[in-house]
């Protein structure tokens, strides 16, 4: 009898102390597992990549002047053109905490153009071409993520175009010009940076030319004017996508946001 008494007490111990170890188990597997902030690479330091998109200009042409007359005034109408662009940038960067300061330059090159009547000289035509667009440019960015940085930017740029005037007939040309003028540039972008060295970016740009510009055209042989002056007045668009490749000064650290 005493005997059944001391196994029956054994055993219930042994069953106790196995709940008890089943309960511990059970606790620390629904105890949360600590949070290991992500590593993100810095901002700081230069890129270099290329990118696609597309351009609208607007161009106001009159003449002024003409070769061997003297002044004279004849408006030569508005062109407005858009067209796709395409080149490359690079530049570099700074982080200071959740702003990102940086300078860069890029260039884009395509062929922008269109036609359209002279409205003071019936009959003829006039094309603008759009050719290159050259930035010099200071922004300034927030980090809204470690990897998502949003920007602001400003400063100079140089657009280059060839414009030409041409006969009644359309075959030939009666005077033309390339020349480049220099503006200001301004723009908003997007950019992310989905590996520890690359990054895409979205960015809108709008380039303004503060003076009209007097260009100086001068005419195909056997015309019967040697030259014109024609004023230019030129606002342009772009809305650009791209990639870049990052090479970093600093070493990778632990995010804080």
């Amino acid at each position: 009898m005493n005997r059944h008494l001391k196994l029956a007490f054994a055993a219930g111990i042994l069953v106790g102390l196995g709940a008890t170890g089943v309960a511990s188990a059970a606790d620390m597997a629904v105890k949360a597992r600590p949070v290991v902030a992500p590593v993100v690479y810095p901002w700081t330091g230069c890129y270099i990549g290329g990118n696609v998109g597309g351009a609208w200009s607007k161009m106001d042409t009159t003449q002024v002047g003409q070769d061997g007359i003297g002044p004279t005034f004849a408006n030569y109408g508005r062109e407005n053109d858009s067209g796709f662009v395409g080149g490359g940038q690079a530049g570099c960067d700074f982080q200071a905490s959740n702003l990102v300061f940086g300078v860069g330059g890029s260039f884009d090159f395509g062929n922008v153009n269109g036609r359209h009547l002279i409205p003071d000289v019936p009959g003829f035509t006039e094309t603008n071409s759009l050719k290159a667009i050259y930035t010099a440019t200071g922004r300034i960015g927030y980090l809204w993520t470690p990897t998502l940085l949003g920007y602001g930017k400003g400063g100079m740029a140089w657009v280059t175009n060839r414009n030409s005037v041409f006969l009644r007939s359309g075959a030939l040309f009666e005077s033309s010009g390339s020349f480049t003028m220099p503006g200001m540039d301004v723009g908003v972008g997007l950019e992310w940076m989905f590996a520890p060295n690359w990054s895409v970016f979205a960015e809108y740009n709008y380039i303004f030319f503060e003076d009209d510009f007097a260009q100086h055209f001068t005419t195909t042989p056997g015309q019967a004017i040697t030259g014109e002056t024609i004023l230019t007045r030129q606002r342009v668009q772009t809305a650009l996508v791209g990639v870049n490749y990052k090479f970093h000064w600093d070493s990778p650290v632990v995010a804080k946001y």
